[in-house]
C-alpha cells in the first residue's frame, strides 16, 4: 500500500485533484479516464452527504453515472477506537469488467463486481463522541492510500493480480514444479496463489535483520503457520519433494534490488524455510490421518478443542489448516475453546519473554550481575564468530550460571564454541572498562548499539559500553570497543558490585568498572531451544 498524510494541511480539494491528476495525467499513470469511476459518501442521520467530494470530481470531468453514492460500511473511516477522528472517504475504481469500456451507466455502487478499488482518499474532518454524535474537528488531515499491485496489474491491463510482474515469476515456477497450469481454474488456482501469496510473505518476515525464524510463539508462529499451509496446497498440486526454497529464492530474485535486507539474509531465509518444511512434511500425512480418525470420532458434527489442540501440540497443526480439512470433511472446529488453549499455552511462555527486557536477572547480587555482564560479552562474541544474524531471544541468569538463547540456523561445532570461549576471556583479562550513558533509540542505533528494536523501549535508554573509552570519562583511553548494547543493567561498573561512583568528584571505586572481576568463561552446553534458536549454559569459574 502506498500512500501520503496531510495533517492540517491540504484537504478535499487538493486531495481530489492531485489524485485525478496522478491517475490520468500524461506525465504521470496516464490512465483512460473512461475507465475509471469514483463513490462517495451518501450521507446518513449521523454525517451529511459528502458533496465538496462530489462536486469536485463533476468538476474534474467525471460523470454523473461513473460517482456512486455509497453509505458508511462503504464510504467511511474510523474511529480507530469508540471515539476519535474519523470521517468520509471517496474510492477510486478502475473497470475490470469483459467490455473494452463499461456500459454507460455502470458504476462501483450497482456493478460491483466489474469494478476494482486502486486507491482512496480518506478525509478525518469529524470527531466522534462518547454518545456517538459527530462534531467537526478544528484540523482536518488527508490518509490517502494507494493499492501497488492492484495499479501495477492496471498499468500492465492485467486482470488478476498474479499475473503481474511481482507474483507471475513466481506463479511460472509453480506450474513447472506442479505440472498444473494456472488457467485451469478451481482448486489449482486457489492452490497457486496461496502457495504464492504465502512463501512470498514469509521470505519478506525472514528476510528482515531481526532473524525472525519459523516458531511456536510470536512472529515466528505467523512465519510457521504460512509455510505451513503453503505445504498443505502443495499437496493438491502433487508437488511430492521439498520446493519451498525454490519458490523462495524466486522471492529474493524479485526483490533484492529493492528489499537489500532480503538479498543480505538470503542463507538464513533458505536454511530456515528447508528445515520448516522437512519438519512439517514428516509429520503432514500423519497428521492428516489422524485428523481424519478424529473426523470420524466428531460428535454432533463438531472437533472438540482438545482435538484441534492436539493436533496442534503433535503434529504443528495450525488451526487454520484444521479448519480447512475438518470443513471439506463438512465439519465445524470450537476454535474458540482453542483459543482458549493456545492462550494458557502462549502465557507459559511469555514470562520467559519478559526475561528479555529484564535482562534474566534471578536477583541483582553480585554474582548474578557479574554474569548479566558476561551475557554481553558472550552476545558480542557469538556475533563476532558465527555473523551478524546472530540476536538475542531470551536469557536466564542465577548465581550460579547464565543462560542465552540467540537465532542461529545450527549447531555449532567444538571449534566455534572455542572461538567464544577464547574471545570472552581475552577480553576479560585485558580488563576492560564497562560504562553506560543514556541516550534516544534512534541515537543508540546509529551509534551501532544492538538491541532487541522489535521490542517498545522508553524515550531514553541505557546503552551499555565495554571498551569504549568514548562514553565514560573515567576510561582508559587506548582500550577499544567490544560491546555495545541496549540494556537495563545491572553490569559491573562504577555504581555496581564493589562501590559507587562518587559524581561529584568523578572518581570511581578503581575495580569496580572492569571486565577483570569476572574470572574465567566456560561453556558447558549449547543445544537447540526450537526451529532456528539455540541456548547456551556457561558459568564463570
Amino acid at each position: 500500500m502506498m500512500g501520503n498524510w496531510s495533517l492540517g494541511d491540504y484537504f478535499k480539494k487538493e486531495a481530489i485533484t492531485w489524485s485525478w491528476e496522478f491517475l490520468t495525467s500524461t506525465e504521470w499513470l496516464n490512465i483512460d479516464k473512461s475507465k475509471l469511476a469514483v463513490s462517495v459518501f451518501e450521507g446518513d442521520e449521523t454525517a451529511p452527504f459528502d458533496k465538496e467530494a462530489h462536486d469536485m470530481w463533476l468538476d474534474l470531468g467525471v460523470p454523473e453515472n461513473r460517482i456512486a453514492k455509497l453509505p458508511k460500511e462503504n464510504n467511511w473511516w474510523g474511529p480507530a477506537g469508540m471515539t476519535g477522528p474519523c470521517g468520509p472517504d471517496t474510492e477510486m475504481f478502475h473497470w475490470k469488467g469483459e467490455t473494452e469500456v463499461p456500459p454507460k451507466d455502470s458504476n462501483p455502487g450497482n456493478d460491483e463486481d466489474n469494478w476494482l478499488e486502486i486507491w482512496n482518499d480518506v478525509f478525518m474532518e469529524y470527531f466522534k463522541k462518547v454518545d456517538g454524535t459527530f462534531e467537526p474537528l478544528k484540523q482536518k488531515n488527508v490518509d490517502t492510500g494507494m493499492g501497488m499491485e492492484r495499479t501495477l496489474l492496471v498499468l500492465n491491463n492485467k486482470t488478476d493480480v498474479f499475473q503481474t510482474d511481482v507474483f507471475w515469476p513466481l506463479i511460472l515456477k509453480i506450474e513447472e514444479l506442479s505440472g498444473h497450469s494456472y488457467i485451469e481454474g478451481g482448486e489449482i488456482t486457489k492452490a497457486m496463489r496461496i502457495v504464492a501469496d504465502h512463501l512470498r510473505t514469509a521470505v519478506m518476515i525472514m528476510g528482515d535483520d531481526k532473524g525472525i525464524a519459523p516458531s511456536n510463539v510470536d512472529q515466528g508462529y505467523i512465519v510457521r503457520r504460512l509455510i505451513r499451509r503453503a505445504v498443505r496446497y502443495a499437496r493438491i498440486l502433487e508437488i511430492n519433494d521439498n520446493f519451498c526454497g525454490v519458490i523462495a529464492e524466486k522471492v529474493v530474485e524479485i526483490f533484492a534490488d529493492v528489499y537489500g535486507e532480503v538479498k543480505r539474509n538470503k542463507q538464513f531465509i533458505l536454511a530456515e524455510m528447508k528445515k520448516e518444511e522437512v519438519k512439517f512434511r514428516n509429520t503432514l500425512e500423519k497428521g492428516i490421518k489422524l485428523l481424519e480418525t478424529e473426523i470420524k470420532n466428531a460428535e454432533n458434527k463438531k472437533l472438540s478443542s482438545t482435538q484441534a489442540f492436539d493436533l496442534y501440540q503433535s503434529y504443528g497443526f495450525p488451526i487454520e489448516i484444521t479448519v480447512e480439512l475438518a470443513k471439506e470433511k463438512g465439519l465445524d472446529v470450537d476454535v474458540a475453546g482453542f483459543n482458549e488453549e493456545m492462550k494458557k499455552h502462549q502465557d507459559l511462555s511469555r514470562s520467559g519473554a519478559e526475561q528479555k527486557f529484564k535482562g534474566g536477572l534471578a536477583d541483582t547480587g553480585e554474582m548474578s550481575t557479574k554474569y548479566h555482564t558476561a551475557t554481553h560479552l558472550l552476545h558480542a562474541a557469538l556475533r563476532e564468530v558465527l555473523g551478524d544474524h546472530v540476536k538475542q531471544r531470551g536469557s536466564n541468569i542465577t548465581t550460579e550460571r547464565l543462560r542465552f538463547d540467540f537465532s542461529h540456523p545450527a549447531k555449532m561445532t567444538d571449534e566455534e564454541k572455542k572461538k567464544v570461549e577464547d574471545l570472552i576471556n581475552a577480553a576479560i583479562a585485558r580488563d576492560y572498562k564497562v560504562s553506560f550513558a543514556e541516550m534516544s533509540v534512534a541515537e543508540a542505533k546509529s551509534g551501532g548499539a544492538i538491541g532487541l528494536f522489535e521490542e517498545k523501549y522508553g524515550n531514553k535508554v541505557k546503552v551499555y559500553t565495554i571498551g569504549d573509552p568514548s562514553l565514560h570519562p573515567h576510561a582508559d583511553p587506548n582500550s577499544p570497543t567490544f560491546s555495545k548494547e541496549i540494556c537495563g543493567g545491572p553490569h559491573v561498573d562504577c555504581t555496581s558490585v564493589l562501590g559507587e561512583c562518587k559524581k561529584e568528584e568523578k572518581v570511581c571505586e578503581p575495580l569496580s568498572e572492569h571486565t577483570g572481576l569476572l574470572g574465567h568463561f566456560k561453556i558447558i552446553k549449547e543445544e537447540a531451544v526450537s526451529s532456528g534458536v539455540r541456548r547456551i549454559k556457561a558459568i564463570l569459574e
